[in-house]
């Protein structure tokens, strides 16, 4: 298959699954510039990346490296064997050298959904974890291990912060998030209180989901009351909703919008509030752990040749360049990983 036709088919799919997502983030200080079909989408997140030898070659030109160091040549000259003389990586090879890692439950010579997501899980979570520890060197000026408010936005001034002006983008506002990311109320946040401070759609912190779900309230509630009647649910939520669910069930089982209010409204008021909606959360306040597994039903759904629900290695090697179109698409040079190594 050529890459224009895969390239084509991805973008089709993500498109399909974000086609009515927006992440209202005015703050780029804290969020990574859109790349490849996150670009073209308009989409704030990266490109998932199946392979953590690629997540580790992308970084490694921002970090300074000692040449002196035996430990790092013998890593480079392991790293240079996946590499063809002209510096694209030979994906065939890494394919096989991946496949028994992640066939482990069970280990039957196949991949299966949950074996997959497992793995693309697990290389998102290491991304946030070095794009957070990065943003943290960076931003830790007094060197003390934590991030306070003031390092993290020095722009705003004591009156500032006094003033408390709560509305998007004011100092009283990313106060607020701050304070909810702030777990052990020390007033600085940690690395994991940080993570979550910068991806707080990956967060497990129940202050920032409601945080996130009355950002999200706000954006449809066209009466400003602060919660969600049937027609404001109809013209915003249940449309994020359905796309997905669309997509997990293959366009089955769907509920229609009247459906899912009565569901999902609990207390029978009519409205739906922001502990109402936390069942949907995920769908609503997408992060890249959501984005990791629909993208694993991706990959599973493209490369599944007999369609029994998991992967022969026969069938990822025919269809590698769906696992590695991050490398050599989205108007990178293949070079980009490795010609600084």
């Amino acid at each position: 298959m050529s890459k224009v036709v895969v390239t084509a088919k991805i973008t089709a799919f993500i498109f399909l699954v974000v086609l009515f997502i927006k992440l209202n983030v005015n703050n780029s200080a804290y969020y990574y510039t859109p790349k490849g079909l996150s670009r073209r989408l308009g989409l704030k997140i990266r490109d998932p990346i199946f392979d953590p030898l690629v997540a580790e070659l992308e970084q490694k030109p921002k970090e300074k490296k000692n040449n002196n160091n035996s430990s790092e040549r013998s890593r480079k000259k392991e790293d240079d064997k996946y590499f063809d003389n002209d510096g694209r990586l030979k994906t065939t090879l890494r394919l096989m050298v991946l496949f028994p890692i992640l066939d482990v439950a069970p280990k039957d010579g196949f991949i299966e959904y949950k074996e997959l997501k497992v793995w693309n899980t697990q290389q998102t979570i290491d991304r946030l974890h070095y794009r957070t520890w990065k943003e943290m060197e960076f931003r830790d000026k007094d060197g003390d291990g934590a991030i306070s408010f003031s390092e993290y936005f020095p722009q705003f001034t004591n009156e500032d912060i006094e003033r408390n002006e709560t509305s998007h983008g004011e100092a009283g506002f990313w106060m607020k998030q701050f304070r909810n990311a702030d777990a052990d109320r020390n007033g600085t946040l940690n690395l994991y209180e940080f993570r979550d401070f910068m991806h707080p759609e990956d967060s497990r912190n129940e202050n920032i989901q409601r945080w996130l779900l009355r950002e999200k309230i706000r954006q449809m509630d066209v009466n400003n009351d602060h919660k969600l009647n049937r027609l404001e649910f109809s013209n915003g939520a249940y449309n994020i909703y359905k796309t997905y669910l669309e997509y997990e069930t293959q366009g089955g089982n769907i509920p229609t919008p009247f459906e899912a209010f009565a569901k999902l409204d609990f207390d029978g008021d009519e409205f739906l509030g922001v502990e109402e909606l936390k069942p949907i959360l995920q769908y609503l306040c997408p992060g890249e752990l959501s984005y990791a597994k629909v993208y694993t039903t991706y990959l599973i759904r493209e490369a599944d040749d007999n369609k029994d629900g998991k992967l022969s290695l026969d069938e990822i090697l025919n269809h590698e360049s769906i696992f590695y179109d991050t490398v050599y698409d989205n108007g990178r040079n293949e070079d980009v990983f490795h010609e600084e190594l």
